[in-house]
């Protein structure tokens, strides 16, 4: 008698536990989740598009304080726009032409086509 009582219970506990198991898999189907979960996972894509914006515009001015600093470019403070100061201008190296070519012959390259 236990035995029969025990098996008895036991397979309506199975039952209720497979049937509450479908049955959340099957609200899961429906469009209104899917619809749901699709929301709610492009704003976590956004998110992590935001912060990946944020990082690269981290790295780029850091980067861009890097390359000021080994150019010898700095901000001068006594300037009120703060506009940076550019180095002074270089020299320019002597453009050497052979005797044959002519000093005003300008070339353009768009004349062959």
């Amino acid at each position: 008698m236990f035995r029969r009582a025990f098996w008895f219970t036991a397979g309506a506990a199975a039952g209720v536990w497979a049937t509450t198991k479908v049955n959340r898999q099957l609200k899961k189907l429906t469009p209104e989740s899917l619809a749901a979960q699709a929301a709610d996972k492009a704003v976590e894509a956004g998110h992590r598009l935001k912060d990946f914006a944020l990082d690269v515009k981290a790295g780029m001015s850091q980067r861009e304080d890097e390359l000021n600093d080994a150019l010898g470019l700095h901000q001068d403070p006594d300037r009120p726009d703060n506009v940076t100061a550019l180095p002074g201008p270089r020299r320019l190296r002597a453009i050497q032409h052979d005797k044959t070519t002519p000093l005003n012959v300008t070339y353009n390259r768009n004349e062959d086509h």
